[in-house]
Formats: structure tokens, sequence, C-alpha cells
């Protein structure tokens, strides 16, 4: 199992930043920070800093220039806070979160053919494990 990896709000805008495109440096980062937030230099650097010490980022020196780059792969984060969410909102319950946005009619005809889908190979990928329990129980 992967190590859980938190990232902040704050700490997302600066790594949704080099997920987009690495490496970066603090240079290249504060004038995207600033539109996109409105980050100034020090706010930058003080970001850039702490989520090298966490080993959510890193960097490579080059002269006496660092070039940022994620250590975390997007995915990796995107689930661990899809987990936290349903957590925090449903009591990890997907099938409340899917009941409030049918509820709301949030769901597009696109959206359900794509949950269908998902939920398809979810249930195939279950019976594949569930054969394969089944055989090592006989063993």
């Amino acid at each position: 199992m992967k190590q859980e990896i938190r990232v902040t709000n704050s700490e997302w805008n600066l790594i949704n930043c080099l997920w987009e495109e690495s490496p970066k440096t603090l240079m290249q980062l504060v004038p995207i920070l600033k539109e996109r937030v409105g980050w100034s230099k020090s706010t930058c650097a003080t970001m850039v800093r702490r989520m090298s010490e966490k080993g959510v980022i890193g960097y490579e020196e080059k002269g006496k220039t660092k070039y940022f780059y994620p250590r975390v792969e997007k995915e990796d984060v995107v689930v661990q806070e899809t987990r936290d969410f349903l957590k925090k909102i449903y009591d990890g319950s997907v099938g409340m979160m899917m009941s409030a946005l049918v509820r709301q009619n949030d769901l597009s005809k696109e959206d359900i053919k794509e949950l269908q889908a998902i939920l398809k190979e979810a249930e195939t990928k279950a019976e594949q494990e569930a054969g394969r329990t089944g055989e090592e129980k006989r063993k």
C-alpha cells in the first residue's frame, strides 16, 4: 500500500503548476501563482521550501538556480483527497455521495455512461479477485 499523501489547499495550487509542466524555477512559478491565487514572491518561496521539506516536491540545482518538480503523482494525491472527502462528508459511503448527486440532477447522460463503465470494470475486477480467493482456499 502506498504512503498516504496529504496536500493542503495552498499546496495544491503550487503542485498543480508543477504537474502541468515541470521543472520550473521559483521565478517561473511566481507570476503563475500571483495570477492564480495572488501570492507574493515570499509566499511562493515559503511554500516551495515547506513542500520540499515535506517531500512533496523536489529540486535539481543547476548553478545557483533550483528547478522544482513534483515528487508525487497527481493520481495518488487525488485518490487520497477523494478518500478524505468521502470520509469527512459522506462517512466513507460512495453510495451516499452518488445519491446526493442524483437527487441534485448533477449527472449528465455522459456522466452516467462513464459511471456505468467504471462500475462494470470494478465488478469484473471484483469477480476476478473472488475467483482467485476461492482458488487459494481450495489449495
